[in-house]
């Protein structure tokens, strides 16, 4: 650790400044991110005081704080763009310009937080969303079970599986408030229909009630519901329990599930056949205009979405958005991932891209699909209405 701090190469400052970090990891990932932020104390001689605001509680208190002329961080995570430059419109968000080499980013992952030509914050690290499906190794080897290459060879699979005793249904359906359904849907849409379709519906440049859309989801993913290949939704962390112990053999899962499973390296992971696009969560850092010390916030913000992201990845979970983190700083089963996903169009969460009425609308629809596949005319028509259109 002292090695990695020597490297940096940042001044320690004068005199102590203590700054506010509003972050949204708990448990295990809170423990790392405090990790990060030791290295951080060290290497640019300031006090950093986290604080664990959830991305949903921010929505409603940023607005409110604003408006009173406050924030509750000098620094601040969150997930939706969306929000964090409706703040900059309103001159509650730094302009941190000229901050960072955007070559030095993924292609692409600043412009959410773009205006006008500005850049009003970057991303972090993003929580990877493999298109396709984890399953245990052992569970394979056990059953002589191999991953798929195409599209009929995945159905073979899948028909080998349901019958399989114990199995309740070859594919988990983890359900939150609708998420990770959500996740499912998007990844056979990227699948069958690329990369390119998945930014258009993100972007509202197509209709969610386009043939191609319907077609892709009709034929691919309806079929699978309907022939029992996917159970019920199951509550989340319910859904990852039973798939572990063999009440499932496959599941979709964001990368988070590599640091919530006993033995990461038990997991294997295939892709959609044909998927050439990986959508993430990414946490996106910004620094509060009501920040009483500017200049050191802006020190700490280009710290930690540069250097910051390298001690980062080592603690798990975590993907780069920074493309100077060596591939052999991941752990194994990290590294394993990050190798099968290379080349991959990197996308944004859908969900978080559009945000509002549509991710409440995209939730709950799908739940509905999941147990009435017949009634996707009628899904997709709700989720039109409450895309929003591109100007």
């Amino acid at each position: 650790m002292a090695s990695f701090v020597a490297s940096v190469g940042f001044a320690v400052s004068a005199d102590t400044v203590t700054l506010t970090i509003i972050h949204p990891w708990v448990g295990a990932e809170e423990e790392g991110f405090r990790n990060v932020l030791a290295v951080a104390e060290e290497a640019l001689g300031v006090k950093i005081e986290p604080r664990v605001i959830r991305p949903g509680d921010l929505l409603t208190l940023l607005p409110t704080q604003w408006a009173a002329g406050t924030a509750p961080g000098d620094l601040i995570f969150h997930t939706e763009p969306r929000l964090i430059m409706e703040g900059a419109a309103k001159g509650h968000v730094l302009d941190i310009t000229g901050l960072l080499n955007p070559e030095e980013f993924l292609p692409g992952s600043l412009d959410p937080l773009m205006l006008d030509g500005d850049l009003y914050g970057a991303p972090y690290t993003r929580k990877l969303k493999p298109p396709g499906f984890w399953y245990r190794k052992s569970f394979f080897e056990a059953h002589g079970l191999t991953e798929p290459t195409n599209w009929a060879e995945f159905l073979v699979l899948l028909d080998k599986i349901s019958g399989i005793e114990g199995i309740e249904a070859p594919i988990a359906s983890p359900d939150g408030r609708g998420w990770p359904l959500s996740d499912i849907t998007e990844h056979f849409l990227i699948g069958f229909g690329g990369p390119q379709l998945h930014k258009e519906l993100t972007a509202g440049t197509i209709s969610w009630t386009d043939p191609v859309v319907k077609a892709i989801l009709e034929s691919r993913l309806c079929p699978l519901i309907e022939a029992g290949y996917f159970d019920t939704p199951v509550e989340a962390f319910t859904a990852i329990e039973k798939w572990w112990k063999g009440d499932y053999a496959l599941l979709d899962m964001l990368t988070a599930l590599i640091a919530v499973v006993e033995d990461p390296s038990d997991l294997g992971l295939f892709l959609l056949p044909g998927a050439m696009g990986i959508p993430g969560s990414t946490d996106y850092l910004f620094v509060s205009s009501h920040t009483a010390h500017p200049d050191e916030a802006r020190t700490l913000f280009k710290w930690l979405v540069t250097e910051g992201q390298k001690v980062q990845v080592q603690q798990g979970g975590h993907f780069a958005t920074y493309k100077l983190v060596p591939l052999e700083f991941y752990p194994p089963t990290e590294r394993e991932v990050a190798a099968k996903v290379a080349g991959l169009v990197p996308l944004p969460d859908m969900d978080d891209a559009i945000g509002g009425e549509f991710k409440v609308a995209f939730w709950d629809q799908l739940k509905l699909l999941w147990v009435s596949p017949k009634s996707l005319p009628d899904v997709l028509a709700v989720l039109e209405e409450k895309a929003p259109k591109a100007p």
